[in-house]
This record gives structure tokens, C-alpha cells and sequence, in this order.
């Protein structure tokens, strides 16, 4: 009777050990993190989905939200729509906390892109003629590189105290009487340019190579890369900065992979933040 009851006992002490077993392995694994982040189409969101699988491999499983617009990415970001966005450089991001009250973080700069200028008549912003028409963002965040732009290529004098945060107001001389068009939504640019209108429009890079115009060949002037101001960062709330998920985030975005994929895929029209800007 003992050698009858001790085959079934045996068998079954073996199917618990292998079903603990198993159970044990598969509670060792780790759910990824959810991250959600809004992001304009161009370069943001390519970037982005470039390191979708290196973040994967880290526990994050990114999620990309677009946005087409400069407006909406923050208010989905202080709504708590999303957990980050990734849009936007350092002055305009200082200038919406400023006018909205906004309770956000710089999180790390990831990249810069340069504004450029377009033309289909001049090859060159010396060559503007008396009363040229400028067509620019209505984003006065940007109206400062532009204005610098200008002044570096002799169209303009500004005031000697004009900074990043310059305005029209701030131009000292204007030989040329150069006739600026500064209500534009920067999204419309290209659309500007390619309808002809004005003699020379600044566009921003992102909206550029949204539009298959290639800073680096079609722009008649290129803003310097060295010690820009105006890198794209990652925002968010105030505290999330400190979030791993967030952390490794811009992590995998200051990788040597990402830094590599930025400078081959744009060819100079988007640049890895150097220095300052990267931290």
C-alpha cells in the first residue's frame, strides 16, 4: 500500500515544483515604464522614435504624442496629458512660464536648430533691396536671433544693450528701411516662402525640414551653431525632472547612438547640444 500512495505523492510534489518554479521567473520581470511625450513631427518626434528601442531596452516603453503647434505641447504638459514635451527652446520655454504661469522643469537640452533664411530672389541678406519686406515668426521668443542674424550681416544696428530677448523696438538703425512681417505662426512659414511672399523669411529648422527645404542647401543664411542659446530641451513638471524614467530619457538622448543618428540623418540642420546646452 505505501509503494501505491508514494508514486502519485512524489509526482505531485514534482508539478508544484515545476509550477513555483516558473511562477518565480516570470514575477521577476519588470513591467516597462510608460513614458508619454508630445513632440513636433520634425526632428522631435524622428528623434525620438530613434530611440524608442534603446529606451526599451532601459524599462521605458515611449510613447510619441505630435503636436503641430508651439501652444498646445505645454498645455498638455501642465494638464498632465503627457509626462514630457519636447518642442520648444530655452527662451520660448522661459517666456511660457513667464506668461502662463506655467510650474515646469528644464529636464537636459537635447538639440539645436539653427534658423535659417529664405529667398527666392536674393541670394544673400546683403543683397535685401530699400523697403525689402522680412517675413518672421510671430513668436517674439525667436525675434531676438533673427534680429541678431541681421545685425551680423550689416542689414541692421541694434541697441547696444539688446540681448536674446530683443524686439523690433530694440533696433537702433535701419539703413535699408527694411519692412518686417512679424504675424506669422511659425508653422505657416514655409508655406509663406513657398507662395513668395515677402523678399526673405526666417523659418525655423524643424518646420523647414518638415516642408522638404534643407537648411543647409536652401537657406541664404544659416544662424551659428557656436554658443547658441536657443537648444531644444525636454520640459517638464517641476520634480519629474527627477523621475528615473525622465532621466534615462535624456540619457538615451545625449547617447553617442542618438548624437551619431542627429548629425548623419539632418546634415547640419539640427546639431547634438554642446556643453552648457547639454546639461
Amino acid at each position: 500500500m505505501k509503494k501505491i500512495w508514494m508514486i502519485p505523492a512524489l509526482s505531485l510534489t514534482i508539478a508544484l515544483a515545476a509550477c513555483g518554479g516558473g511562477g518565480e521567473e516570470s514575477g521577476s520581470e519588470e513591467e516597462p515604464t510608460t513614458l508619454t511625450v508630445g513632440a513636433s513631427n520634425v526632428p522631435h518626434a524622428e528623434i525620438l522614435e530613434f530611440a524608442t528601442d534603446q529606451l526599451e531596452e532601459e524599462g521605458v516603453d515611449l510613447q510619441i504624442e505630435t503636436f503641430n503647434d508651439y501652444i498646445v505641447p505645454n498645455q498638455a504638459l501642465s494638464e498632465e496629458e503627457i509626462d514630457a514635451n519636447y518642442f520648444q527652446h530655452v527662451p520660448y520655454f522661459e517666456s511660457q512660464i513667464e506668461e502662463n504661469d506655467y510650474d515646469f522643469a528644464n529636464a537636459g537640452a537635447i538639440h539645436i536648430e539653427p534658423m535659417g533664411v529664405y529667398s527666392q530672389d536674393y541670394d544673400s541678406l546683403e543683397e535685401l533691396p530699400e523697403g525689402a519686406e522680412v517675413i518672421m515668426s510671430s513668436s517674439v521668443a525667436d525675434h531676438g536671433r533673427i534680429l541678431s542674424m541681421l545685425e551680423e550681416e550689416g542689414v541692421i544696428t541694434m541697441e547696444e544693450d539688446a540681448g536674446i530677448e530683443a524686439t523690433l523696438d530694440d533696433i537702433a538703425e535701419n539703413p535699408k528701411d527694411i519692412q518686417f512681417s512679424a504675424n506669422v505662426e511659425a508653422a505657416t512659414l514655409p508655406q509663406a516662402y513657398q507662395n513668395g511672399e515677402g523678399d526673405a523669411v526666417f523659418i525655423n529648422s524643424n518646420y523647414a525640414l518638415d516642408s522638404d527645404l534643407s537648411p543647409s542647401e536652401d537657406a541664404i543664411a544659416i544662424e551659428s551653431a557656436e554658443d547658441n542659446p536657443y537648444a531644444n530641451i525636454i520640459a517638464v513638471r517641476s520634480g519629474d525632472e527627477e523621475r528615473e524614467e525622465i532621466q534615462t530619457l535624456v540619457d538615451v538622448l545625449h547617447s553617442d547612438e542618438v548624437r551619431s543618428f542627429i548629425e548623419e540623418e539632418y546634415e547640419g540642420a539640427v546639431l547634438p547640444a554642446e556643453g552648457e546646452n547639454a546639461e
